[in-house]
């Protein structure tokens, strides 16, 4: 038997690859734009910058060190420089692949950070293999914008497989809409008519502010944002603001809310502030014909009638009378029952002085003389 030649013999010690084959190596060289690796082929293995990284600017000798084991995926055996290319990114890819796979066969929620803000969606990375999650698959309420997620982690489900077409869909939305779903359950076994609750105000309508419940959203009407009166919610209440309000009815789904605390009723003392004689100041807050209605406070008003503006005729109350303005009145009416109360500005002016009865007879006497 004849003897090999020592370029036989390490032909022979050096393995044989294909194309698609997974490869173990030893890092030899990093470059800027390149990894090598020994593969034990008789041939160098070459990682290009864009095989094992998105990122462009990356310093492959920050990732990379001399000496590091890795596993790469043969792209091609020669690469027509007598070298074998190689990729990092493609085998991560795989892994990622599988282990998508299993997440959508498992139904298993999975978590991973926004690589791109599309026109259309998300594209998130999990092990380098991409997934696509459609803008209305993003959130249980419209987005218009969707640059808040740029870099962000987010929990999502696969729902379409085809790695193939290249097509992974992700869906973030049903998980928000089962969470809510469940946050609801439990918000609605915990409150009961009565109940004080903490919300945060999520939209201001002109006829009241839609309160978070966390679960669910509470309705705090206009009529019942203050004891006193509330011409624009919009003034009162801004998106974000933290709000403590009293559940004043629960139908259904529907939460009715109210700031109305009865402890803050100011009618509680208003037998005794606005007793029948007391002298009160107030301001006019709106009018009619027939009177002013007078704002003694924050939900108690008091009627001021045409009548008992002046000991002088007055024809309408706007003839002496604006808005905002501050007068002086008694009370000389009083019914906590009904939440009525009458006032005079007239009662406190001086009657007109009236003629000398002494004098007057003197006078006629006079003439009569």
């Amino acid at each position: 038997m004849s003897e090999l030649s020592f370029e036989q013999m390490l032909e022979e010690s050096l393995k044989t690859i294909r194309t698609g084959e997974i490869v173990t190596g030893k890092v030899i060289d990093v470059k800027d734009d390149e990894i090598v690796l020994n593969i034990g082929y008789k041939s160098d293995g070459i990682i290009p910058r864009s095989e094992y990284t998105n990122d462009s600017n990356a310093d492959l000798r920050n990732l990379v060190q001399v000496g590091d084991e890795m596993e790469a995926k043969v792209v091609k055996v020669n690469d027509g420089e007598g070298q074998v290319a190689l990729s990092y990114k493609r085998l991560a890819a795989d892994k990622g692949n599988k282990r998508l796979e299993e997440a959508f066969e498992n139904h298993e929620v999975l978590t991973a950070k926004v690589a791109q803000v599309l026109d259309g969606g998300l594209s998130v990375l999990v092990d380098e293999a991409r997934v696509f999650i459609p803008a209305s698959l993003v959130s249980d309420t419209y987005e218009k914008d969707l640059t808040k997620y740029a870099g962000q982690e987010i929990e999502f489900v696969i729902t379409e497989f085809n790695p193939k077409r290249r097509r992974v869909i992700g869906d973030r939305k049903q998980l928000m809409v089962a969470k809510k779903a469940e946050m609801q359950k439990e918000l609605f076994e915990r409150i009961h008519v009565g109940d004080t609750v903490e919300g945060v105000v999520k939209n201001v309508t002109d006829f009241g502010a839609f309160i978070d419940l966390g679960g669910a959203d509470g309705l705090l009407h206009i009529s019942e944002m203050s004891w006193g009166r509330v011409e624009n919610p919009k003034k009162v209440f801004k998106a974000g603001e933290q709000v403590r309000a009293l559940i004043k009815d629960i139908s259904g789904e529907k939460i009715a809310l109210s700031l109305k605390f009865p402890e803050e009723n100011p009618w509680v003392k208003a037998a005794d502030n606005y007793a029948v004689g007391n002298v009160v100041t107030g301001r006019v807050a709106r009018m009619t014909d027939f009177g002013a209605f007078v704002e003694l406070e924050p939900g108690v008003d008091a009627l001021l009638h045409v009548s008992q503006i002046s000991r002088e005729h007055v024809d309408k109350p706007a003839d002496v009378l604006s808005i905002g303005q501050e007068i002086e009145a008694k009370v000389v009416d009083f019914n906590g029952e009904d939440h009525k109360i009458s006032l005079s500005m007239k009662a406190l002016q001086a009657a007109p002085e009236q003629a000398d009865v002494a004098d007057v007879d003197i006078d006629a006497v006079a003439d009569a003389e």
